[in-house]
């Protein structure tokens, strides 16, 4: 423990250097893995800003050739900053890698600002810092092109300025705050949430007279007038959306056991296998006997973090059957009070002269092994999440069409992945959305070209309109359209 607070700097510079040894084979692989969907979607509206548009507020994909292709869902500000990236260096996924490797770290480092400031010791900080890089969800996405990424790590520092203007610190720090809490809202709107611990410490404030009635008028102004851009852009766009995320539990994909299943699967896999790190949940179990041994609940300022740990939770039952047992992305909101608790875990255990002690260390030296083991093989170019022929021969794909030519590609689910990988415009089909009729309608509206798996090309009113063959490996076949 003494080593630890007198060299907790070596921490902090050894957390970017592990993470970047476990990480380099992953920073030149393109897009693969759990949720391949979500990165090629986000990746897409990169790659358009560079080459179409660099107006932030016409991001676009590649399907529905036939429109404006506009795709308004949060606001792009991850994807317009990459695409200046792109300007400078070139279209190269290690530039995306670098860049979302880059956002975690602000994440670590801004976990360690708050938690200081929360503590008021940077061994706390340190260690909850330590153990949230090594969160095998966070391991995993920190290489990822998401906005979740930014989101996180932007509310995270909101906290942070949050939490040291509470302590003393002057106005200007209310307002970076402020934008910090704005961005993460624009790059991912349930981050809005995060504000909920800024507004109860308010009317906690006000109720017991702690700050000035003018002090708290002007605090709650300027989150008001910083928060305005996103309330803006989410008003205009919102309307438009026809995913189910809107309407949480109310859309009915899910029956009551499945939702049952998928609390339990959530408590008893994923919050202790994928988010807490199974080497950290001895600390997450030993931060919450604190809470109650140390009664930390009848505390004053208990209430901000109560409130905080409530909404977060509310989130989740809302949108447990968009969640499910899959997105576990969306779960990014718990990281920083789970991590608080663990913090505290890992101090109480280190300061114990018992076995405690030394248990606690090799749990912390094992957390970079447990992460990579249960994050790594979710980068496997054998199974990337779809079908393997686009990956091994992206290169030679995107070579059999001219620039420009409107392609179409099936079958995918998610209608971005196949026309992300042979990087051109046009239209994505699934199983349930295609016949004739519809392969007609997209060359009436200038496909050329089509790439298909299993046996769509034998289907007889899609052969008539198929002309010669350009590629035929493994299941993937590509053709001129007459």
């Amino acid at each position: 423990m003494e080593f630890l607070r007198k060299h907790y700097k070596l921490v902090l510079w050894a957390i970017p250097l592990v993470s970047l040894v476990l990480h380099f084979h992953v920073f030149n692989l393109d897009l693969i893995g759990i949720h391949v969907w979500r990165q090629t979607e986000t990746q897409t509206v990169i790659n358009n800003f560079y080459r179409d548009d660099m107006n932030i507020l016409n991001p676009r994909f590649n399907d529905h050739a036939e429109t404006n292709r506009l795709h308004r869902m949060e606001f792009p500000v991850m994807q317009w900053i990459f695409a200046l990236f792109y300007k400078v260096f070139g279209t190269h996924i290690v530039i995306s890698r670098i860049l979302s490797f880059i956002i975690g770290l602000c994440s670590v480092y801004g976990i360690f600002y708050f938690l200081q400031k929360v503590s008021g010791n940077k061994v706390t900080a340190t260690l909850g810092a330590w153990c949230f890089n090594f969160s095998p969800v966070f391991y995993y996405y920190t290489l990822n092109p998401m906005p979740d990424n930014m989101a996180l790590c932007c509310a995270i520092w909101s906290l942070g300025f949050f939490y040291n203007y509470t302590s003393g610190g002057k106005l200007r720090q209310v307002i970076w705050s402020g934008i910090f809490l704005c961005l993460a809202t624009m790059a991912k709107l349930p981050f809005i949430i995060y504000g909920s611990f800024i507004a109860t410490f308010l009317t906690v404030a006000f109720f017991k007279k702690s700050l000035p009635v003018k002090e708290l008028l002007r605090v709650a102004f300027i989150y008001i007038l910083c928060l305005m851009p996103a309330a803006a852009w989410y008003v205009a766009v919102i309307p438009g959306w026809v995913i189910g995320a809107v309407h949480g539990v109310f859309n009915q994909t899910l029956n009551h056991p499945d939702l049952f299943a998928v609390l339990t699967g959530t408590l008893i896999s994923v919050l202790p296998e994928l988010l807490i790190n199974y080497a950290s949940v001895v600390f997450f179990v030993a931060g919450f006997y604190l809470l109650f041994r140390n009664k930390l609940y009848t505390k004053a300022g208990f209430i901000p973090f109560f409130t905080w740990g409530i909404v977060v939770i509310s989130y989740f039952l809302y949108e447990m059957n968009i969640i499910d047992l899959v997105h576990d992305y969306y779960l990014f909101l718990f990281l920083p009070p789970i991590f608080l608790l663990v913090a505290y875990g890992a101090q109480y255990m280190l300061g114990d002269p018992k076995v405690a002690r030394y248990g606690a260390l090799l749990c912390l030296c094992a957390l970079p092994l447990t992460a990579y083991l249960r994050a790594d093989s979710r980068w496997d170019t054998r199974d990337p999440g779809f079908n393997s022929a686009y990956y091994k021969y992206k290169d030679e794909l995107r070579s059999l069409t001219p620039p420009g030519a409107l392609c179409v590609a099936g079958y995918d689910d998610s209608h971005y992945i196949l026309l992300y990988y042979i990087d051109r415009k046009g239209w994505a089909f699934d199983k349930s959305w295609f016949d004739e009729q519809l392969l007609s309608f997209y060359i009436s509206k200038g496909a050329r070209y089509i790439f298909l798996d299993e046996n769509i090309d034998d289907l007889p009113g899609i052969r008539s309109h198929l002309g010669e063959k350009i590629f035929d490996k493994e299941t993937l076949r590509v053709y001129k359209l007459k």
